[in-house]
């Protein structure tokens, strides 16, 4: 009998150590080293049935090797589709990782419902019963679904092998276990080796897998990292379970661009799809508030109008205060300096509170100028008229700074109603004839002179 092997891994980052620590070298967590036992077994193959054949990989000249571009299995949801790159490639793995009781297994159970194909439900953590009760509140009758709660991947593949799904579906892949590991479920040793298992039957037989994974309290998909370098595409769904809107990003993706934004909305019957999410981001409020400025973003190829709102008041304690929500703390504490420095508003002994409606987070520097119109407008608690949007970027030099696919942004606006956008004198537009009126600037003397003056 060969002799049991024991190595010891840290549970929160998935290193390896000969032997136990206090401290993990790698992360610097304390207490996350345990000891899990390896057994080594002869490899085996996904089915049970069949010996496990050995292809050998030739060299090709890269000129040689055919370009076709890879078929896609159509999700029948719009929002998925556009984060993954136009839906599922027949033998990849996608993981879906979110807080606990974001929407994640309803997410995936409704797709599967929907879906055209022959699709397995494997679960590990509800019972049938679970399932169906939830099923029948989303999609009553569905034929071509499939639910199978199990954890051990040697009976899953048995059942795989059986049945032949065209999709397959993990929730989660921290509930399964395989016999050539002998360690609990969850385990770093158990998530790498399932995983590979996994992988070695999507590849040969092209059948797309999608993994439902936990996270840590960091926001991190828990398990080892090399489980994100394994897989082929990372999904994460975002929002407050206290709201209803949830929102789908793609942290990597190999058959397509990770700058997608998918938006959910949850309803008792499930997860609904928001085709124009601008209808959700930007309130329908008749009253002329200060502080509220429309700006035109970019998440993707998807152009939005979100509501920027700012709150300036007085310092009550000596240090004022800086909160941004959904926006960068530092990008915030920038634009102020500049209005300050370049503008003459003397906001050094005010609190300045941010939020970015809807509960998004927005990267793009095209939001700089609706969040100077915002905090002037709260400052000097003067509105700013609803038909108006901007789209620009703010330097340091208080100079107005011109950003990318700039006619995007104008059309959306244009298509929404509004009447007047703010963009940077130096854009270089194409000579089209636009029913919106554009506004051009060049520092932000302009824009406080064309707003407030």
């Amino acid at each position: 009998m060969a002799k049991v092997k024991t190595t010891f891994f840290c549970q929160n980052c998935g290193a390896q150590f000969a032997k136990w620590q206090g401290q993990c070298t790698s992360c610097k967590e304390w207490n996350t080293i345990a000891e899990e036992i390896i057994q080594k077994a002869a490899p085996k193959s996904w089915n049970p049935e069949e010996k496990p054949t050995k292809r050998v990989a030739k060299p090709q000249r890269i000129s040689e090797i055919s370009n076709a571009t890879e078929l896609r299995l159509n999700t029948q949801d719009e929002e998925l589709n556009r984060v993954l790159g136009g839906g599922l490639v027949p033998g990849s793995l996608t993981l879906l990782g979110g807080e606990p009781g974001i929407g994640k297994s309803t997410l995936m159970l409704q797709i599967a419902l929907k879906l055209p194909y022959k699709t397995l439900y494997v679960s590990g953590e509800e019972s049938a019963q679970q399932i169906k009760m939830r099923a029948e509140r989303i999609v009553p009758k569905a034929e071509n679904c499939f639910i199978l709660t199990e954890t051990k991947t040697q009976n899953i593949f048995r059942h795989i092998a059986d049945m032949e799904p065209d999709i397959v579906v993990i929730d989660s892949i921290q509930t399964l276990q395989t016999d050539v590991i002998e360690s609990t479920s969850g385990s770093i040793s158990q998530i790498r080796e399932c995983t590979s298992e996994l992988i070695k039957f999507a590849k040969e037989t092209d059948t797309p897998v999608v993994l439902i994974g936990h996270i840590t309290k960091d926001g991190n998909i828990a398990g080892p990292k090399i489980l994100e370098h394994m897989v082929d595409t990372v999904l994460q769904f975002e929002g407050d379970r206290n709201h209803v809107y949830r929102i789908l990003r793609a942290h990597k993706n190999r058959f397509g661009s990770t700058n997608e934004l998918g938006i959910y909305e949850m309803q008792g019957s499930g997860l609904r799809e928001v085709s124009n999410p601008s209808e959700i981001l930007i309130s329908k409020n008749d009253e002329d508030l200060s502080g509220t400025a429309i700006a035109a973003t970019l998440e993707g190829m998807r152009p939005l109008m979100i509501e920027i709102q700012a709150l300036v008041s007085t310092a009550v304690y000596g240090t004022p205060q800086r909160s941004a929500t959904g926006y960068n703390a530092k990008r915030l504490n920038m634009i102020l300096a500049v209005l300050e420095k370049r503008a003459g508003f003397k906001l050094g002994a005010k609190d300045v509170f941010l939020n970015i409606t809807g509960g998004i987070t927005v990267d793009d520097p095209a939001i700089d100028l609706a969040v100077v119109a915002a905090v002037l407008s709260s400052n000097i608690d003067v509105a700013i008229d609803k038909s108006l949007c901007f789209a620009a970027e703010v330097g340091l030099a208080g100079e107005v700074r011109p950003v990318t696919r700039v006619e995007q942004r104008i059309l959306e606006a244009e298509k929404l109603g509004f009447g007047s956008i703010v963009i940077s004198k130096y854009c270089k537009l194409p000579k089209q004839d636009y029913t919106i009126n554009i506004i051009k600037v060049a520092k932000v003397h302009d824009v406080v002179r064309h707003l407030f003056v």
